[in-house]
């Protein structure tokens, strides 16, 4: 089925009624254990050439990581490039895309922040609080805050701490490359976060939900089982 939004906010707005919007968000975050096992997971990553946005989703089965279904969107991007307010600039594509979805994820898994965040609002979290779903956010670089290296084996992390708060975790997703950085979006717990980006990441440093995203969203093609519908908005 499609996921739409539970509910809104204007997009077309200054970067200080954005910076507004995230705070007043702020207190709807839910972190909590998953109610149940995913089946689902989503996949979301956009590209942006030229000031065009593509929106990848790409579902695929969890644990076993097949891809199912792929969707993408496009539009003209319309709010600047501003540090910190990623959701404003990327959003409105990706909940476009997530409208074509035949099938309802478990879980999102965004290639972009959740609460590791200056407002604690990254992509991950906004739209994970818009869409009503549960999220988790899985970046390749980090935003804000301070770590110690984790080791060097698969599953090793260590805390991401802003101030006395931890915003989220360092984790090694394969022996000796370089970690990713993982925090909550919406309605999962750290550990869960954790969990799952582990047990999404099979051959690569980036778990396969984002891997193939990226990938999507970039243009290239997903396996004969799972061929990508494109849409123009």
């Amino acid at each position: 089925m499609p996921v739409q939004p539970a509910f809104t906010h204007p997009w077309d707005v200054s970067p200080t009624e954005a910076e507004g919007i995230q705070r007043r968000l702020r207190d709807r975050v839910l972190v909590q254990p998953l109610d149940h096992q995913p089946e689902i997971i989503a996949g979301i990553d956009v590209s942006v050439k030229e000031e065009q946005a593509r929106a990848a989703v790409v579902l695929l089965s969890y644990p076993d990581l097949v891809p199912l279904h792929a969707v993408t969107a496009e539009m003209p991007v319309s709010f600047p490039y501003v540090p910190g307010l990623l959701a404003f600039r990327e959003g409105p594509v990706v909940l476009a895309a997530m409208e074509r979805l035949t099938d309802r994820p478990d879980v999102l898994m965004f290639d972009a922040q959740g609460l590791a965040h200056p407002r604690r609002m990254g992509l991950a979290t906004h739209l994970g609080i818009l869409l009503g779903v549960p999220a988790v956010g899985c970046a390749k670089s980090r935003l804000c805050g301070a770590y110690v290296e984790p080791d060097e084996q698969k599953g090793d992390w260590t805390p991401l701490i802003d101030g006395d708060e931890v915003i989220g975790a360092v984790v090694r997703t394969r022996d000796g490359v370089r970690p990713v950085f993982v925090s909550v979006g919406h309605r999962v717990d750290l550990e869960t976060a954790i969990s799952l980006v582990l047990g999404c990441a099979n051959k690569y440093r980036l778990p396969e939900p984002t891997r193939w995203a990226h990938r999507v969203a970039g243009g290239q093609p997903l396996p004969t089982v799972c061929q990508p519908t494109f849409f123009d908005l």
